[in-house]
Formats: C-alpha cells, sequence, structure tokens
C-alpha cells in the first residue's frame, strides 16, 4: 500500500464556509459552516472576514479531534486573482499580495480559501495549494478582443467544477479530457458555460461580473447602454451596479429567491410571473450552449450539464430540449470541486505532479 496523506479542503461560499478532511480519496469529514448574515455584516469587505473563518475552522477541526500537526496539506479553491493555466499552484507570498491589493479578489468569497491557506501554512507550516481557480485562462485570441481598445474579455467561471466534471465525461466515452470536445454548463448561484476543446476552455461567459445567461443571483447580457443609464438617470452608484451583476440580480430580482426549488414550488401554485423567468432562464443557458457549439465548429461530443441547477429535471429538459440537436446532454448534478480539489493536491503530495508558480 503506498503512503496515506491527510488533506485539508476549505472552499468558502458567500454565506458558509465548506471543509472536508480526505485520507488520500477517502472522506473523513465533511462540514458545511453556516454563517449567519448578522455576523459577515460586521464586515466592510470578503477579505476582512478572514479571520473570523479562519477560527470556524480551528473550532470545527478541535470539536472533531482533528489535530493540525496531522494535516499533510491543505487545499484550496482559488480567487480572482491574475489570469493563470490550469493546474495546482502553491500559495505563494505574491499570491497573498493579490488575493489582499486587487479589487478583482475582493469580489467573490473564494479569494478567502487562499488567504486563509496562506495562514495555515504560516502558523501551521503546512504545504498549501490552489487547484484550477476561477481564473483559470486557455482562451484563443479572437475570444478576448472587444469593442473598446484596453477592454478585453476575462476569463472566470467555475473552472474547478467544469473541468472535473469534463474529465468524469470523458470517462464516458473511453476517452481522455484532451481529446474531447465538450461545451460544459455550470448552473448554480452563478451560470457559465464554456467551450473545452481537447483539455482547453477556450471560450465561455465571464459569470462572476454577470455576463451571458442570466442566473439565480446575476444579470446576464444587458445592453451597456442601459447600464450606464442606470448609473447616469438613475442614480446607481458603483457598489449598487456591482450587487446588481453579481448578487441580486437576475431570478431573485424578478421574484424575490435565488432558489430554483421556491421558483418551482411558485410554478406549481400557478405564478405565471416564476414560470416565465424559469422558462428564461433555461432559454438563455441554451442559447449560449449553441454559442459555445458554434466555437467548436459543431464538432461536439457531448453536452455536460452540471452544478445545483442540473438537480432540477423540469430545467434541465427545458435546455435538452432546445439543444439535444447539437450533441448528447449529459446530466452530473451537483458540484464536484471537493474532491477535485483533492486530487489536485494529492497529485503533488504523491510526487504526479509539480505544483505551479503564481
Amino acid at each position: 500500500m503506498g503512503e496515506v496523506y491527510k488533506i485539508l479542503v476549505i472552499n468558502p461560499g458567500s454565506t458558509s464556509t465548506k471543509i472536508a478532511v480526505y485520507d488520500n480519496e477517502t472522506e473523513i469529514l465533511d462540514e458545511t459552516i453556516r454563517h449567519k448574515k448578522e455576523e459577515l455584516m460586521k464586515f466592510d469587505t470578503i477579505p476582512e472576514q478572514k479571520d473570523f473563518r479562519f477560527k470556524e475552522i480551528e473550532r470545527v477541526l478541535k470539536e472533531h479531534d482533528l489535530d493540525f500537526s496531522d494535516i499533510d496539506a491543505v487545499a484550496s479553491r482559488g480567487g480572482i486573482i491574475k489570469p493563470m493555466a490550469s493546474g495546482t499552484y502553491d500559495i505563494s507570498e505574491k499570491m497573498l499580495e493579490d488575493l489582499v491589493g486587487l479589487k478583482s479578489a475582493a469580489l467573490h468569497a473564494s479569494s478567502l480559501a487562499g488567504l486563509i491557506g496562506y495562514d495555515l501554512k504560516k502558523k501551521y507550516n503546512i504545504p498549501a495549494y490552489v487547484v484550477d481557480p476561477v481564473v483559470v485562462d486557455e482562451y484563443q485570441d479572437v475570444a478576448r478582443l472587444t469593442g473598446i481598445p484596453g477592454v478585453d474579455r476575462v476569463s472566470t467561471f467555475h473552472a474547478l467544477n467544469q473541468k472535473a466534471i469534463a474529465r468524469e465525461c470523458a470517462k464516458d466515452f473511453n476517452k481522455k479530457y484532451e481529446e474531447c470536445n465538450f461545451v460544459v454548463a455550470h448552473m448554480g448561484g452563478g451560470i457559465s458555460v464554456c467551450a473545452h476543446r481537447q483539455g482547453l476552455a477556450v471560450d465561455g461567459n465571464n459569470a462572476i461580473s454577470g455576463e451571458g445567461a442570466f442566473s439565480p443571483e446575476r444579470i446576464g447580457d444587458v445592453a451597456p447602454l442601459r447600464i450606464a443609464q442606470l448609473c447616469y438617470e438613475e442614480g446607481y452608484s458603483l457598489k449598487d451596479i456591482t450587487d446588481l451583476c453579481t448578487k441580486v440580480g437576475g431570478m431573485s430580482a424578478h421574484i424575490g429567491t435565488n432558489d430554483l426549488r421556491d421558483c418551482e414550488a411558485m410554478i406549481e401554485e400557478g405564478d405565471e410571473k416564476a414560470l416565465l423567468v424559469f422558462r428564461t432562464m433555461a432559454y438563455q443557458v441554451a442559447k449560449l450552449i449553441g454559442a459555445m457549439s458554434v466555437v467548436l465548429h459543431g464538432k461536439v461530443d457531448a453536452i455536460v450539464l452540471t452544478g445545483g441547477l442540473a438537480y432540477s429535471k423540469n430545467f434541465t429538459k427545458l435546455i435538452t430540449e432546445q439543444v439535444e440537436f447539437i450533441a448528447p446532454v449529459k446530466l452530473y448534478p451537483g458540484e464536484f470541486e471537493i474532491i477535485a480539489l483533492v486530487k489536485g493536491v494529492l497529485g503533488v503530495l504523491n510526487g504526479e505532479i509539480t505544483p505551479k508558480k503564481y
């Protein structure tokens, strides 16, 4: 038998911190720490939550009689920093500087994972890594340019889950990920749809900023002039627009909930507005899948639907009906981020992967 490594996984969300402990690929702890809104409202920015969440992680591990001296490595979900290639990265001082200093890093709770991982590395002398962060950039050049010189399109998507699922889907075809063409749609609070060509995500929508299909929390594509009018004619501040694009837009703005299950319950009760929002969101996802299939010149091995919304049979049925003429539709409901983080770090510990430098 090979050596058994104990890996601590950290995956923060907007109101929760998911942690897990694995012995190699065997789960021994899976815990979601829920944070009350009142607790988080004490902090002006997301990075300021770091010490609070750090102590919560220490508390939970202590409750489960897990000692940090037994942890061989930390696997952290990557934040919104500078673009990078796919892979496993050592959490370095330079990465810490950008997690603290870049304005973009403060937009999403995933940045807390790197900050907490770095602190654990220093306090307990444990190696700490991020795997396939949301800023993985494999775009082809024609996917970058916009009509505004100096303002390029940015690759920001659910890279960790998308790539993990694409690898699993490739196995179903008895192929390697690098041998397949997929359109992958991760559908959760945000929705990202990307064209994966032979192991590279060559185009997609910037899900963090709200580009693409509108989602339970994000606005999707809106005419730029209309956004400008909200700012200059209706008094929206930068914070107002940022919140609208990334937190309180989309389905939430239309019907007052970001939970698709609530939306479906409203439909069952005869709410026609909820039905329209539900159908429109599915329609926009399907339309984006169509666009990404064009990126792949129509040579698509499969269309892959994943994320929390993929649990809805009604939602995936609407999408499937519109896109199944392109390629077979494969469903992988939920998120596979935790095990993807584990595998990315386990490869380093086993000597199979050389960690990249940021």
